[in-house]
C-alpha cells in the first residue's frame, strides 16, 4: 500500500475523520468517518507523523483544490481560505456503490471472508479487511435487518461448519441491534462493538471450529486455548495495528463485565463489553455442534437471558427479547393449527412473527411454504421447535423472497 503524508490540522475535535488516518507503514490509526471525540485522542493521533492511502490523499487534494479556487473566484477573505485547508468534515463522500448480490450467496461470501480472516489474520491486511467486513455487515443489517436474522440463525443453527465465522457475524449483527436499540451510542462507538463481535474470539477460531465438528471433549490443549483466547487475542489485535481504545477493551472486558448494576450506570465500555457478553452466551446457546443439536430459538434465548449467573433476567436480556422477539427469524415454531414453520421477521410484538409453513398440521412436508398471518387463531404461535426436527432442506432464496 502506497501512503502520502497529510495535515494533522485535518483532524478536528467533535468531527469525524475524512480519511482512514494510517502510520508510515500503512497501518490503520483512525477509520474514515469516526468521530474525533476527545481533545486528549486528537493529540494522541498528530503527535506523530500522519499518512493516507494515496487515492484518498489524491482525493484530499483535488476536492480541497477545488474548494480554494472558488473562494478565490468568489474574492473570499483569507479567514475562509485557513478554514478549508483545516476543516475537511464535509469531504466524507459516500462509498461507491457496489455490485448487487442476492442476500444467500452475499452472506455465505461474508462468512467465507470472516473464516480465513479470523483463522489466519495477517498483520499487514489485517485492519485495512476487518474494517471492511464490519463495514460490509453494518450496510446489511441496515438494509434489513430480518432478512439478516433468517439466514444467520438459521445457518447457525443448521451447519457446524465454519462455526466460527458465523458465531462472529451473528454477534457483530445482534450485539449491533441491541445497542442501536439502546439508543446512547454513537455510530463510531457502534463501529468499535461491530469489531469487537467479531474479533473476540481471534485467538481459538481453529479450535471453535474444530469443537463443533470433533466427536469427543475438548482436548486439554484446546481447553488452554479456550481459556487464555481473550489475552492472546488481544495481543494479536494489537500485533495486527489495532489502536481503537473501545474495541480492545469490550475484548478485554466481554468475560468480566460488571453483571450487576443498572446498564447505563456504567462505563461506556462496560455497556458495550455487557451487551457483546450477552451475545456471546446466545451465540454458543444457537450453535448446532455434532455431539449436540441446536435447541429451540426460544430456548436458546430463555437461557442467555437468565444471566452471566444463570439467575434471573438481566436487563440486557430484557432488551434482547425487545429487539428479537421471543422467536427470532431463522428459527422455527409449531402455531396452534400444528403446523410448523419458519420464521421470517419480527412481528408487532415478541410472540407475533411473520412465519411461512412448511409442515402441515397432519406432518407433511408442504409443497411450497404458505405465509401465516401469527395475530390470528388457529395460526398464532404454539411454541418453539428445535432446528433438527425440521426435516426439510430449505429454500433459502425463496424464504428471504417471502419476508
Amino acid at each position: 500500500m502506497l501512503v502520502v503524508e497529510m495535515p494533522s490540522e485535518i483532524l478536528r475535535l467533535g468531527q469525524p475523520a475524512p480519511v482512514t488516518v494510517r502510520d508510515a507503514n500503512g497501518q490503520m490509526l483512525i477509520r474514515k468517518g469516526t468521530l474525533v471525540a476527545s481533545e486528549a485522542q486528537r493529540q494522541r493521533l498528530i503527535s506523530r507523523t500522519l499518512y493516507v492511502d494515496e487515492s484518498e490523499g489524491e482525493m484530499l487534494k483535488r476536492i480541497l483544490s477545488g474548494q480554494l479556487d472558488a473562494l478565490l473566484r468568489q474574492n473570499a477573505a483569507l479567514g475562509e481560505m485557513a478554514r478549508v485547508q483545516t476543516d475537511a468534515s464535509g469531504l466524507i463522500a459516500p462509498p461507491a456503490p457496489k455490485p448487487a448480490m442476492a442476500p444467500v450467496p452475499a452472506w455465505a461470501h461474508l462468512q467465507m471472508c470472516a473464516g480465513v480472516l479470523l483463522r489466519d489474520p495477517v498483520p499487514a491486511e489485517f485492519t485495512a479487511r476487518l474494517d471492511s467486513l464490519q463495514s460490509e455487515v453494518a450496510e446489511r443489517v441496515a438494509a434489513d435487518a430480518d432478512e439478516t436474522l433468517l439466514i444467520l440463525i438459521n445457518l447457525l443453527a443448521r451447519d457446524p461448519h465454519q462455526q466460527h465465522a458465523t458465531q462472529a457475524l451473528l454477534a457483530a449483527v445482534v450485539s449491533g441491534l441491541l445497542a442501536r436499540s439502546a439508543n446512547r451510542f454513537t455510530p463510531a462507538q457502534l463501529t468499535s462493538l461491530r469489531c469487537a463481535a467479531l474479533t473476540r474470539n481471534l485467538a481459538m477460531a481453529t479450535t471453535q471450529d474444530q469443537l463443533a465438528l470433533q466427536d469427543d471433549s475438548p482436548t486439554p490443549q484446546q481447553l488452554a486455548k479456550i481459556e487464555g483466547h481473550v489475552t492472546r487475542g488481544l495481543q494479536c489485535l494489537r500485533d495486527a495495528g489495532v489502536t481503537d481504545e473501545v474495541w480492545l477493551e469490550v475484548v478485554a472486558q466481554h468475560h468480566a463485565a460488571p453483571a450487576a448494576g443498572p446498564l447505563e450506570s456504567l462505563p461506556l465500555v462496560h455497556q458495550l463489553a455487557r451487551i457483546l457478553e450477552w451475545t456471546d452466551r446466545l451465540t454458543g446457546q444457537m450453535s448446532v455442534r455434532k455431539t449436540r443439536p441446536a435447541p429451540a430459538a426460544a430456548v436458546a434465548i430463555k437461557a442467555a437471558c437468565r444471566g452471566a449467573q444463570g439467575q434471573g433476567v438481566d436487563e440486557v436480556g430484557a432488551l434482547a427479547v425487545k429487539v428479537l422477539g421471543i422467536y427470532p427469524p431463522g428459527s422455527y415454531v409449531r402455531l396452534s393449527s400444528g403446523e410448523i414453520g419458519v420464521v421470517l421477521k419480527r412481528g408487532v410484538n415478541a410472540t407475533t412473527p411473520k412465519v411461512a409453513s412448511l409442515f402441515s398440521k397432519s406432518g407433511a412436508a408442504l409443497a411450497e411454504p404458505i405465509v401465516r398471518d401469527t395475530r390470528r387463531r388457529p395460526h398464532d404461535v404454539a411454541a418453539s421447535v428445535a432446528p433438527h426436527e425440521v426435516k426439510v432442506r430449505l429454500n433459502m432464496d425463496k424464504l428471504v423472497q417471502l419476508g
